[in-house]
């Protein structure tokens, strides 16, 4: 092929079918993209045509919850969100990132018992320095992190992991440590003994409702058990359920800075178990994503705001 044809062959890309594409390999769902995209199923529809016939591939078929992605689909997922990237980037930096002005909306990933740490002196910061900037706040897990990351899903993720692949930037944050969870008036007190805290009947929090979780397998190893009566979703649904019930829950001491707020006692927990109590929360970001100014200055802020907690 000349360069000449080449040249001809990329002249009938429209971009915008590559930031299509992109959109229907997130969604999986005609109307779910129209909507993220701001234009009419029909539009997708005639779009994806397009696509189809510059590819020479169906790249997504027709399934009883929306699409799904072909192999050719899946092969081209990768290289198109690289370029798009790069485009993304390119204009980004030709465009300059003034906080003062920008009505960009970010989004923070982070386990949910990070966000009352976080949230108010970020929120707090934001009005005053970047008034016209949203801020998307979304339950991540730690093992879907890197992942949500890499496919953009977040532009920051606030995360207890120990190791982090050099195609990303991350810097402390603060130390957690977890606390037991005791409504007022609970007939075990303020003090627990380990036989104590296995006699009782407990909350663990569990995105996927699991009840088994550290505790239970360090428990395992001192010979021990629990009753886990209940989970929950989040450390705030778990503190409402403590502070209706006998039950107790570990949770993280700094996220609870609303406890009084359900008439409920942090304790600490047993002496065997205090090692378990402890992680370090680093912000990650992806280091292609950092070559973005706002995603760079956003990351500042939340160290920033969180430099109180290192003291």
């Amino acid at each position: 092929m000349t360069k000449k044809s080449k040249e001809l062959d990329l002249s009938r890309i429209d971009l915008n079918l590559l930031v299509l594409f992109e959109a229907v390999m997130a969604e999986q769902h005609v109307a779910r993209t129209a909507k993220r995209l701001h234009v009419s199923p029909s539009a997708v529809s005639h779009g994806l045509a397009r696509l189809r016939q510059t590819l020479n591939d169906p790249l997504f078929l027709k399934h009883p919850k929306g699409v799904v992605p072909t192999a050719r689909a899946m092969e081209l997922a990768s290289p198109i969100s690289e370029i798009l990237e790069r485009v993304r980037l390119v204009v980004s930096s030709a465009e300059g990132f003034d906080p003062t002005q920008s009505t960009r909306r970010f989004t923070i990933g982070a386990p949910d018992a990070v966000f009352p740490v976080i949230a108010p002196p970020l929120l707090a910061a934001l009005a005053k320095e970047a008034p016209r900037i949203d801020l998307s706040l979304c339950t991540v897990l730690p093992q879907q992190a890197l992942a949500s990351l890499d496919a953009r899903e977040v532009d920051l993720s606030i995360q207890p992991l120990v190791e982090i692949p050099p195609r990303f930037t991350a810097t402390p944050l603060y130390e957690e440590e977890f606390a037991i969870a005791i409504r007022q008036g609970n007939p075990l007190g303020m003090r627990l003994t380990l036989a104590q805290y296995c006699a009782a009947s407990h909350v663990l929090v569990s995105a996927t409702g699991d009840p088994f979780g550290n505790v239970d397998i360090e428990l395992r190893k001192l010979g021990r058990s629990r009753r886990v009566a209940a989970t929950a979703p989040s450390f705030i649904a778990a503190l409402a359920l403590v502070s209706e019930t006998d039950l107790i829950s570990a949770v993280p001491k700094l996220s609870t800075i609303y406890a009084a707020r359900f008439g409920v006692n942090l304790v600490s927990p047993p002496a065997p178990l205090k090692p378990l109590g402890r992680a370090s929360l680093r912000l990650v970001a992806t280091k292609s994503a950092m070559a973005d100014g706002g995603v760079a200055w956003l990351f500042d802020m939340v160290v920033q705001c969180t430099r109180r907690l290192r003291r």
